[in-house]
């Protein structure tokens, strides 16, 4: 399964998910369909399915042009059916869901919102986390709480170390910051922060970043329990 990154919006990635023997493919969060059609007709791809984390409009901005120009399915979340429009494949816990090469599990992670899903490719040790968890950081929590966030976290802090993680935003070099200020010490994360930097500088992503890599320099994943979470969210709202 190849790996697209397509940058959306003024920092969103989508991913286009491809099989190379048959360029069918899935998009995840496509913000905005303009360059993901892009990639799509210079490519020669058939897109199959729209995979929605979540129901806001910068993940979910290119879906109808998308749905209406190939015929895409959109799988969401069930408690989101009222959220996301056209959804043709309802999503719940927990389920394993598969078509020709693409398998993921199911995993609800309220927090940042109630029906926020990740996408956990678990033969392929991949995650799409959306806006639950980012590189070094994570979501604001807006329709959930707390609580919520930090059980979310916990359920993806217990994914192999190796797991891959596909996030919905360019936030990296900002949250560092944010992390280096409370964790100053961590000789991990001032590794992964020029890391960091050498790859914006290049014009790289920083995406993908690992469970490994999250546990060791991610000072939300490193709260010991929600007390320090909570305050080093309240923290962050107000960087």
């Amino acid at each position: 399964m190849k790996i697209e990154i397509i940058k959306c919006l003024e920092d969103n990635f989508s991913y286009l998910l491809i099989n190379e023997e048959n360029s069918n493919a899935c998009v995840v969060d496509p913000g905005e369909a303009k360059p993901v059609l892009k990639y799509i007709e210079d490519n020669k791809i058939n897109l199959k399915y729209i995979l929605n984390t979540h129901h806001h409009g910068d993940h979910i901005g290119g879906n109808n042009i998308l749905k209406s120009r190939f015929n895409a399915k959109i799988l969401a979340f069930e408690n989101d059916k009222d959220k996301i429009p056209m959804i043709d494949i309802f999503l719940n816990d927990g389920q394993v869901w598969k078509d020709d090469i693409f398998e993921f599990k199911v995993m609800h992670v309220p927090g940042h919102t109630l029906g926020h899903i990740c996408f956990y490719f678990f033969n392929k040790k991949i995650v799409f986390t959306g806006d639950t968890l980012f590189s070094l950081g994570c979501g604001r929590v807006f329709e959930g709480s707390h609580d919520d966030m930090f059980n979310s976290l916990c359920k993806l802090k217990s994914l192999p170390l190796e797991t891959k993680i596909y996030f919905g935003h360019e936030y990296t070099l900002n949250n560092s910051i944010f992390c280096n200020k409370f964790d100053e010490n961590n000789s991990e994360l001032n590794k992964k922060i020029i890391d960091i930097k050498k790859k914006l500088n290049n014009g790289l992503p920083t995406v993908p970043s690992s469970i490994k890599d999250e546990l060791d320099c991610n000072i939300f994943l490193r709260a010991k329990n929600l007390k320090e979470f909570s305050k080093l969210r309240d923290l962050k709202d107000n960087f």
